[in-house]
């Protein structure tokens, strides 16, 4: 069941943006339904295949992320990441580790005729996803964090170590 905000509105220019926090379940299978104003989003900027129902929404990307969430991305806005990511020099041991992580993970993931996507179990593992998870819009693409995690992640985010805020917020006002 989707809580929350879920929305994605036109924006950065004529793309869709996506923003809002979507508590959603696994079911057994590893299948994700994603919320109906995301689906629709992602159908008009991921288009289904050639082969494919023309109703059917279209395919996206999902891929590990370091912080072990996963990233969900519109094929489209996957694309161009990938190639910057593959043009960095493969002889630095940290791009290398980056590489192997972030495109090694890359899986493309189509849309059932119920609006699920199948998260692969290789990427369910990485980011220990079970039952009760949460889908976070980030402008271009979505997060998929296991629920607790998530929870853990939001405690740190409002807890500021002594230091204060970072230098580059230095002036930022919501």
């Amino acid at each position: 069941m989707a809580q929350g905000s879920a929305v994605a509105a036109e924006g950065n220019g004529g793309r869709a943006v996506f923003r809002g926090v979507s508590q959603l379940a696994l079911d057994a299978k590893g299948r994700l339904a994603i919320p109906a104003k995301h689906r629709d989003a992602l159908a008009r900027v991921a288009p289904a295949p050639d082969d494919a129902d023309p109703a059917a929404p279209g395919a996206v990307v999902i891929t590990a992320d370091p912080s072990r969430c996963l990233l969900v991305y519109p094929r489209a806005a996957w694309e161009p990441i990938q190639a910057r990511l593959m043009a960095l020099s493969s002889f630095n041991p940290e791009i290398r580790s980056l590489q192997r992580l972030i495109v090694g993970f890359a899986d493309d993931v189509e849309f059932d005729g119920n609006g699920r996507i199948l998260v692969p179990p290789a990427l369910r593992e990485y980011a220990s996803l079970a039952h009760h998870v949460v889908l976070v819009g980030q402008g271009n693409k979505f997060e998929l964090w296991d629920a607790a995690r998530w929870n853990d992640q939001t405690m740190r985010a409002i807890t500021f170590p002594t230091g204060g805020l970072p230098p580059e917020l230095d002036g930022f006002s919501l």
